[in-house]
This record gives structure tokens, sequence and C-alpha cells, in this order.
């Protein structure tokens, strides 16, 4: 007789699936999954320790590296616990700027999500789609920052600058045909926000395209409807949060329920799914995306009628300008100490959470009142989504595995701060 038992099939982490460095190790009977065993720590790059070992400006980089698809988001989460043990409240201006760039990172992080998605599942033409579209977020990421996604835009008090009054000009190159150079820069004739404004136009029908693509598809439907089904009460005991709590018929939304920046006075729907599998979360995500265009225009308005101050005018935490820097004193004393040793937080503690692409991103910080922080422990949504997978994958094909993995929306980055 011959003996049938089950085997132990390595899934990454270099799979082209596993993103990140996902090492999954699979117990499989024939093709079925019997169980599934995450292994988290193969990048671990101890960020939360590094927080605590420089001052507080220093580590708003590093929030850029963890999920490193919600740049912004993470920065937010962050730069808001300073602020709550500092006691200062950024200027409105620079609070609609942070709500404008939460929501352009939204848009990044859920087309890196539906483009990387749609290639695991065999929908090769969506992830060009997504990734064109992409190109024209990093590039206001540029215009405010320097950087295309490493931004460290954010700042305790503000932000590092206003928008800019001009954007910079595409050249013709033998990657860029000059029919295509003249289209893409007559949306950068004027200001940043003259580009936002025609770029959400223009997202809110290639969202349509998306739709088009893959909603309807059958093959679509079939690698989605059904798979890593979960219902609501067992999400929230899992700890689910984010598109993965939403898709599961759960209706939470930090922007709605603990409102902060300036979410409070912008209009938007929450989208919630009633399956709970990957096709309902798939919906979510497509729904927000509309959602934070409805946003971004909305903060666009605001921004164009409403000029003013970006960063909190206190020197002991904000730096002064160039010019003033130069022509007084105590300006000059100001800015040497906080680039030498910056500010001392007083004492306390504090959590401070964001609703980040992927759910709830948090800062738990403690001060002792030195010039970096006692603790930083960051509170990442995809570690407790990683931890459902052996529940989510178990009874399911080897191939619905890859789906899952990318329902998730995992960043190895944060799961393994």
């Amino acid at each position: 007789m011959a003996e049938i038992k089950n085997y132990t099939l390595n899934f990454g982490p270099q799979h082209p699936a596993a993103h990140g460095v996902l090492r999954l190790i699979l117990e499989m009977d024939g093709e079925v999954v019997q169980r599934a065993d995450p292994h988290v720590g193969l990048l671990h790059r101890a960020t939360e320790k590094l927080a605590e070992s420089k001052p507080y400006n220093q580590s708003i980089g590093y929030m850029d590296r963890l999920d490193y698809v919600s740049m912004m988001c993470n920065e937010h989460a962050y730069v808001r616990a300073i602020e709550q043990l500092l006691g200062i409240e950024p200027p409105e201006r620079a609070q609609w700027i942070r709500t404008l760039f939460d929501e352009i990172t939204r848009l990044m992080n859920h087309l890196m999500w539906l483009g990387a998605n749609g290639l695991d599942l065999g929908a090769m033409t969506l992830f060009l789609y997504c990734f064109r579209e992409r190109e024209y977020l990093l590039d206001a990421y540029e215009a405010v920052s320097g950087a295309r996604m490493h931004a460290t835009y954010y700042r305790p008090g503000g932000v590092y600058r206003d928008l800019p009054e001009e954007m910079s000009r595409l050249a013709e190159s033998r990657f860029r045909k000059a029919s295509d150079v003249k289209r893409m820069n007559e949306w950068r004739e004027g200001s940043l926000l003259d580009y936002l404004e025609q770029f959400m136009a223009y997202q809110a029908e290639r969202i349509d395209d998306y739709e088009t693509l893959v909603t309807d598809n059958r093959i679509w439907k079939q690698r989605n409807v059904g798979i890593g089904a979960v219902s609501p009460e067992r999400a929230r005991q899992l700890g689910f949060t984010g598109p993965m709590l939403r898709g599961s018929g759960v209706a939470w939304d930090l922007r709605k329920k603990q409102p902060y920046a300036k979410y409070r006075e912008v209009d938007f729907d929450i989208p919630v799914g009633v399956n709970g599998d990957c096709y309902d979360r798939y919906l979510v995500r497509i729904e927000e995306m509309r959602q934070s265009v409805r946003i971004c225009q909305q903060c666009i308005a605001w921004l164009r009628k409403n000029p003013g101050a970006v960063m909190a005018g206190n020197y002991k935490v904000a730096p002064p300008s160039r010019k003033e820097m130069k022509d007084d004193m105590e300006a000059l004393i100001h800015h040497f100490k906080l680039f030498t040793e910056g500010y001392c937080v007083p004492e306390g503690e504090t959590y401070a959470a964001v609703e980040a692409p992927k759910g709830e991103f948090g800062c738990y910080m403690i001060s002792d009142g030195a010039n970096k922080p006692f603790r930083v422990h960051l509170r990442a949504p995809g570690f407790a989504h990683i931890s459902s997978m052996d529940e989510m994958a178990r009874g399911h094909m080897l191939s619905d595995v890859v789906a899952i993995i990318g329902t998730q929306d995992i960043v190895f980055g944060e799961i393994d701060r």
C-alpha cells in the first residue's frame, strides 16, 4: 500500500507573492492547506529601539520606512504622539495639508495593493494601470518634500513647508514621447493644488477603468469570492482594523470614530462589506479610493481659499526661518540648540493612532523629560492581520494562499519593526 501523508512546504521568503520577506510554512494534504505557520522576524530592523536612542525629530524618517507604502500616515501617528506630550497644536492650514496628504497616501497604498494583488492573481494589465497613476502621486510627494517615497514631511507643530506655487516640468526623453510630455505638462502649468485638482478628476475616471477590468471578471471572482471569509465577530477578536475589518461588515474607521486633523470637517462615507471574503475586501478598497478622491477635492478647495502658517511659531520646537536666523541672535541660538540636541518633552505617556491605509497605526510613547523618548512602541495593523493567516488559509487550496496574503495587504517593514 502506498503511504499517504501530509508534507511541509516552504512558501517564501523568496516568492513573488510573499510580499516583503514572509516565510510561510504550510502543512499540505495534497493541494489543501492543513496548517499555515507565518515566520516573522527575518527583516527585524529595530525601529522602536532606534527611535529611543535619537532626539525626537531624527526618528520621523524611520516612520516612512516602516510601512513603506503608507509613508506620511506613519509619520502622522508619531508626530501626533509628540504633539500630545508637548501640548501643542499645529496651525489650521497644516492640519488641512496633513489631511490631504494622508488621503494621497491612502490612494498610493491602494493603487500599489490593487496592482500587486492583481499581478499575483494573474491580472497583468491592472498592475500597469495602477502604477501609471501612482507615478503622478509620487510627483506630488516629491514637490513638497524633495523625496518620492520617504518624505519626512510632517513635523511636530505642522509640516516642513507650504505647498509649492509651481510644479517642475517634465522634459522629453527616450522614455517619454513628445505628445505624452505635452499632455503631462498641461497639469504642471500652475501650483501643486492645480496639479492635484486635475489629477483627482482624472483618477475618478481611472477607478472606473479598474472596475471594468476585474470587478465582474469571472476569473477574478473565482479567485476571490468565498476565499478567506472572516465573520464580523471573529474579525474583532483577531484585532483586525482598516479594510480587513470593514470588509467583514464592521463600520469602524478612526477618521469617523476618533477624528483627528480635519476629518471632522470633510464629508465622506465608510464602505463596508457583507461576506468578509477577499472579494468584499477588494470592493471596500476600491470604494475607499473613491472616498479619498472626494476628501482630497474638499481639502484642495479649502487650501485654495485659506493661506496661512504651516508651522507653529514655537521656536523651542520648530526652527526659525533662515532669514530670522541670520538677523536675530535669539533665533540663531534656537536654531543651533534645535539641530544639535533637539527639544526636551515633558514627562508623561500617550497613545496616538491614525487610520492608515492598512488599518489602525498607533504610536505609544513614554517621555522621561529627556530630549529622546524613553519608550516608543508601534501598533502596526499588519502584525495583527498576519497572525490570522493560519485560520484564514486552513482548508483552502495552495493557490488561495496567494489571494489571502494579497488581501491582507502585508508590508513586512511594519510587522518586523
